[in-house]
């Protein structure tokens, strides 16, 4: 199925639009509809007429941007995905997807998860982006950690 990007261009024109609403009260935990938009590969997209998807806010930096981890109905049992039951909903936290947003994308509130399962999905967020070595490849681990020494016999 072929994407219509022109069709989420003018939607996203008129959210960048926005002015953000100094009134809107989020915290992490919580479940919004987000204007998601159309995205590359296998980036989750939005769908209907405001491109939307659910996203659960995991951090809140400012009223302006949060971080969120987006949400499917698509059952998934690997690491890279959560199981919520949220009410009636049955529901996959995406954890490999975390993102940036500006607050204008949020569109309604859903609800909120509770503490343990917010738990559960920070620690496997956590778990998912931890770099064990960071410059593998680069230098050895010895090299990575030795602070460098000045050879003063070459001043």
């Amino acid at each position: 199925m072929e994407k219509d990007f022109d069709a989420w261009n003018k939607e996203k024109k008129v959210t960048d639009k926005k002015t953000v609403n100094r009134n809107l009260f989020f915290y992490a935990r919580e479940i919004w509809w987000c204007s998601a938009g159309l995205n590359i590969g296998v980036e989750a997209d939005g769908k209907n007429e405001n491109f939307e998807r659910p996203m659960l806010i995991i951090k809140k930096f400012n009223t302006d941007m949060i971080w969120v981890l987006p949400l499917t109905t698509k059952e998934k049992q690997n690491k890279y995905h959560h199981k919520l039951e949220h009410e009636i909903i049955k529901s996959w936290v995406i954890l490999s997807q975390i993102k940036t947003i500006s607050t204008k994308r949020l569109l309604r509130k859903i609800g909120s998860i509770s503490d343990l399962d917010f738990k559960e999905v920070i620690l496997k967020v956590q778990d998912i982006i931890k770099i064990e070595s960071p410059l593998a490849g680069a230098f050895s681990e010895a090299e990575a950690t030795n602070t460098i020494i000045i050879d003063e016999s070459k001043k």
